[in-house]
């Protein structure tokens, strides 16, 4: 008898995509009926650049311990599914796993208690942290799906880089454990507001939330759903940086819709399984408004090679910090 026949037959609770997407809408439409937040709050004055204004301005023990506590009790409770998940070796169903319907409950409990610490007590973790901590948890995590990728879908243009093979399998072995961190901790850093900034980054993380609570199923590896999520992220960007630009601030906003663009162009569409026609067809129209703005503002051209830069670049810098951990873990075994 194989080790695949001996395994107990698991039963596969039925799902569809859209119950999901259906899920996060409702928790949407509790902010909104919760709100408003910060009414009548004193909040610290605008410091400027790299500096988050969505918090109090006289924080208390409680008030940081409402934000820290549920913050760590979210991802331990993610990371012990993910481990309960992978020691289980399942296979991906079109379905969900027990530990899919936990992991849905637990983001779900945890964003609606976000909600209710919001309006009692306000801060999130933004109070004890720097901005760029939260903004570069993500944006690692966008670097790591690119090197990971590589193995599936290329890097420039459908091409292959082999000599990044065994890093991306490293990520994509253990991805699932810094994903949720980021995930989770970007949640917790930011109060909930209704700001079309943080409505607009709230709907993201949801539906991040329900990716990462389809772990090991077909659901979670969609082409099409995967890189609807990280266009999501540029698009995110470029809204953010459109209210930022509404407030008289300089917000480059057409910096990351068509860097995005870009990179989905160069990297993101070849990994859709499209016939060179269907390429094309997706190509051509998104070219043609790429030419049409920067015909139309040829000043703002050269910040356009910017994004996709930062995201190659990034991902370079995963793929050395992984060869080194993999060099250390292999120093480790030759020195027992």
């Amino acid at each position: 008898m194989t080790e695949e026949s001996a395994r107990p037959v698991e039963e596969v609770l039925p799902y569809k995509h859209w119950w999901g997407l259906l899920g996060c809408a409702a928790l949407m439409g509790v902010i909104l009926a919760v709100g408003p937040y910060s009414e009548g709050l004193s909040l610290e004055p605008d410091r400027g650049d790299m500096w988050y204004f969505w918090q109090l301005s006289a924080p208390t023990a409680i008030t940081r311990l409402m934000a820290w506590v549920p913050f760590s009790l979210h991802w331990m409770a993610m990371w012990y599914l993910i481990s309960k998940g992978r020691s289980a070796r399942p296979q991906y169903v079109l379905g969900l796993h027990k530990f899919n319907l936990q992991a849905i409950a637990v983001n779900a409990f945890f964003i609606l208690l976000h909600i209710a610490q919001t309006k009692i007590w306000y801060d999130g973790l933004a109070q004890d942290t720097h901005e760029a901590t939260s903004l570069g948890s993500v944006v690692i995590m966008l670097f790591a799906i690119m090197l990971m990728e590589n193995n599936r879908r290329g890097l420039v243009f459908g091409h292959k880089f082999q000599f990044m093979s065994a890093a991306g399998e490293v990520v994509r072995r253990y991805h699932g454990y810094y994903f949720s961190w980021a995930i989770i901790y970007t949640f917790w850093y930011h109060p909930v507001e209704l700001t079309n900034g943080h409505l607009a980054g709230f709907a993201y993380m949801f539906l991040l939330f329900l990716q990462g609570s389809l772990f090991f199923t077909r659901y979670h590896v969609n082409r099409w759903w995967t890189a609807a999520l990280e266009l999501l992220f540029t698009w995110h960007g470029a809204l953010v940086a459109y209210y930022i630009l509404q407030k008289g601030q300089n917000g480059p906003w057409s910096m990351f819709f068509f860097g995005g663009i870009t990179l989905f162009l160069v990297t993101q569409m070849h990994g859709l399984g499209l016939s060179r026609k269907g390429k094309l067809m997706i190509a051509a129209p998104l070219i043609a408004i790429l030419a049409t703005f920067y015909g139309i503002f040829p000043e703002l051209f050269p910040s356009l090679p910017r994004i996709p830069a930062i995201i190659y670049i990034g991902t370079v810098l995963v793929l050395l910090t992984i060869w080194l951990l993999m060099s250390g873990a292999w120093l480790v075994r030759r020195l027992r």
